[in-house]
């Protein structure tokens, strides 16, 4: 169901220049985003929008999806932390391009969103790729760094820094760095105790709630 539709968009974003990365543009050939969303938004799953999914939450546009994961580099067997599970959707296309070998870790702090996406996610065959944890993803998750790869797909006041902390040699966090409305995507990339920061340009992502994020009034 809706594969001509998936194809489809995979097809515009690589024509537009969005996305050029043959293994994250595999990915989302393969991964179905309407799965991830309401039954009466699946006509809508393939058109590069953001939608709701509940909670005062969306789903991010795959140009912005597929963006974000070819600034992160994943590659087989890395371990990943998510940070902001939402839809589950995210989670599912890094689980494809860290397999084989690879693990994702995915914090959401709103309980029925994460009891839902760890169902589709288990139901569509992800469940020994990805685990999902109800907690405030501002802080980490300390028992389980490093981590290769960080992923925050909410927008922060800054960078939390257990975040930082938890990253691994080498490693690169990606996240929308700003107010409630705008952010800057901004890559960190980890060399010993320096940390390199870069910002990509405006995006707006929902906002990051947490210790070390936004307080939710």
């Amino acid at each position: 169901m809706y594969e001509k539709e998936r194809l489809e968009m995979v097809e515009r974003l690589e024509r537009t220049g969005f996305v050029t990365n043959r293994q994250v543009l595999d990915a989302m050939s393969k991964v179905p985003r309407h799965e991830f969303l309401p039954r009466q938004l699946w006509p809508l799953a393939y058109v590069d929008n953001a939608l709701p999914i509940g909670s005062g939450q969306t789903i991010s546009a795959p140009h912005m999806v597929g963006y974000m994961l070819e600034v992160l580099d994943l590659h087989p067997g890395q371990k990943v932390l998510e940070i902001g599970t939402g839809s589950g959707y995210h989670a599912g296309l890094v689980a494809e391009l860290v397999y084989p070998g690879g693990q994702v870790i995915s914090l959401e702090r709103i309980p029925e969103l994460g009891d839902q996406a760890r169902k589709t996610l288990e139901r569509l065959g992800y469940g020994d790729l990805v685990r999902v944890m109800i907690a405030d993803g501002t802080e980490g998750l300390l028992q389980e760094a490093p981590f290769d790869r960080i992923l925050v797909t909410a927008g922060g006041p800054g960078v939390p820094p257990p975040l930082k902390d938890q990253l691994g040699e080498g490693g690169i966090l990606v996240i929308p760095v700003g107010g409630r409305t705008y952010q800057q995507l901004t890559v960190i990339k980890r060399d010993g105790d320096k940390f390199e920061e870069r910002a990509l340009g405006l995006v707006t992502f929902v906002p990051l709630i947490g210790q070390h994020g936004h307080k939710t009034n």
